[in-house]
């Protein structure tokens, strides 16, 4: 059976919130043994990448602005997956990603996919315990002394050690079939499949990652009022709390 370890790095949290993809690492495991078969693409985003997320895995806007965009690569990705179960580490924020950027590049759902998701593995055998990803090298004594950033291809290579080491080692274990899950019972509720979905996505998706407008005085001040008025005619049952316009009702400043 073929396995294919994978990783991503991205700009944020949530491609709902108009956050993208900038790197995709993916190693495939032949026979529980790691092969030289490995998938590993930068990946222009088309947007900002915001400098607390650089810190992070050391992607950068110049690192990836003549790199192609997801729906260049994204068959080519389709065909190294084919036919493979998926282990990723926190399934459902990878899935998240790749499945919203397959959605809006056009195509093929991979909402089928068996997946296996290390992280779930590691919190049902170290309930109560750290098992980021980090910690799991740790614990099997994985050497990550070269990592000193988050990096796709390098995280995918290191999970597939901790992988292996979870279920057995080099040995067959029978533990393989039991955490198999579909791809799309990770990003149940998310996963921009449905046609009205993806379109309300496309036009949104720029909207969410701009920053909020500045809100001038008056309109500062109309809102006080606003909440001032509540906060008296519901006797203080304002659960939005105010000082300013508390402040307003205490010195009768409201008509």
């Amino acid at each position: 059976m073929r396995y294919v370890i994978l990783d991503t790095e991205t700009t944020g949290l949530s491609p709902q919130r108009g956050h993208r993809m900038v790197e995709i690492g993916a190693i495939a495991v032949h026979n529980r043994e790691v092969s030289d078969e490995v998938f590993h693409r930068y990946i222009n985003p088309q947007r900002d990448i915001p400098q607390e997320v650089v810190r992070i895995h050391g992607i950068d806007n110049a690192r990836v602005k003549d790199e192609p965009g997801f729906a260049d690569i994204a068959e080519e990705f389709l065909a190294f997956i084919d036919g493979a179960t998926l282990v990723i580490h926190n399934a459902a924020f990878d899935l998240n990603f790749l499945m919203y950027e397959l959605a809006l590049a056009g195509k093929r759902d991979i909402g089928d996919m068996p997946v296996i998701d290390t992280l779930e593995m590691a919190r049902k055998r170290f309930a109560g315990q750290k098992n980021d990803l980090d910690t799991l090298c740790d614990r099997f004594q994985i050497a990550r002394e070269h990592r000193e950033l988050h990096g796709a291809l390098l995280d995918s290579e290191l999970l597939a050690e901790v992988y292996l080491a979870m279920t057995g080692g080099r040995q067959f274990s029978l533990m393989l079939e039991q955490q198999t899950r579909t791809a799309a019972s990770y990003v149940r509720g998310k996963m921009p499949g449905r046609q009205p979905e993806l379109e309300e996505l496309r036009e949104t998706a720029a909207l969410t990652g701009r920053k909020l407008p500045p809100v001038s005085r008056p309109d500062q001040e109309a809102h006080s009022q606003m909440l001032a008025r509540i906060f008296k005619e519901s006797d203080g049952a304002l659960i939005w709390r105010d000082a300013h316009a508390e402040s307003l009702v205490a010195e009768g400043a409201l008509a």
